[in-house]
């Protein structure tokens, strides 16, 4: 069954109104029709089932038939600092961790990134475009929420930031003592966790003394080292089996 996303405004006691995009993909390219019943998520966890019930400009008029809280959702929320990738890397990131249960992205600026985003306006559209991307991933993986995708964060202001979590780590290469089934062995009945990974040339050595200096543990994922746009969402699919979310 399709599944769509509106804001909470949009729903009523007995209605529900798509507007935009998917109100043109409804009517456009799936050709769904009235009485057709799609999935309408409030992005709150909240699923309903919903009969098409009318087409108005712009818009879907459904009528809600039930609701239920979805299912889909880990109970540990999980947000990723992610290292500014080359090229396109950021793209699969998103898609890939939303799939695998991300609440939060946060894009980090580090020393060794070969990407500059020189303006407000050039962060703008790179933010609008992340956020389709977790929005239409949310959508195809059946998930209750859309991830929030933060604006960009310098790296001590990541780490500042990544203090709120219960459990918190970061991969590197050159760590060879403490594992990651180390950290989530004493993270039982946690509710958030968070890590970060590097960019393409990893961190630098001023950088991985700040993170030991906020109390952040440095975790080997073995004898292997994984590219950057692979990392993230390795990590993530590990860090959701040893929570139990899988």
């Amino acid at each position: 069954m399709p599944k769509f996303f509106t804001a909470r405004e949009n729903i009523t006691d007995t209605e529900i109104r798509i507007e935009t995009e998917d109100a043109k993909h409804i009517r456009k390219v799936l050709r769904l029709s009235e009485g057709d019943v799609i999935t309408v998520c409030d992005g709150r966890g909240l699923d309903y089932e919903a009969e098409i019930a009318r087409f108005e400009d712009g818009a879907v008029i459904c009528v809600i038939k039930s609701s239920c809280v979805c299912d889909a959702e880990p109970s540990v929320a999980v947000t990723l600092y992610q290292g500014l990738p080359k090229a396109a890397k950021m793209d699969y990131i998103i898609q890939k961790t939303t799939e695998l249960g991300i609440t939060r992205i946060v894009p980090v600026k580090m020393a060794r990134c070969v990407v500059k985003v020189e303006s407000a306006a050039a962060e703008a559209k790179k933010l609008e475009r992340w956020r389709k991307i977790a929005c239409e991933a949310a959508k195809q993986s059946g998930r209750g929420i859309i991830p929030e995708i933060d604006g960009i964060m310098t790296f001590d202001e990541a780490l500042e930031d990544m203090k709120k979590a219960e459990l918190r780590f970061a991969p590197y290469e050159c760590e060879s003592e403490t594992r990651l089934a180390d950290v989530l062995s004493g993270a039982d009945g946690i509710k958030t966790a968070a890590f970060m990974i590097g960019p393409e040339g990893g961190y630098d050595i001023g950088e991985y003394e700040r993170l030991k200096n906020a109390g952040i543990d440095t975790v080997t994922l073995g004898r292997r080292i994984l590219r950057t746009e692979t990392a993230g969402e390795a990590v993530l699919a590990m860090t959701m089996y040893g929570l139990g979310e899988v």
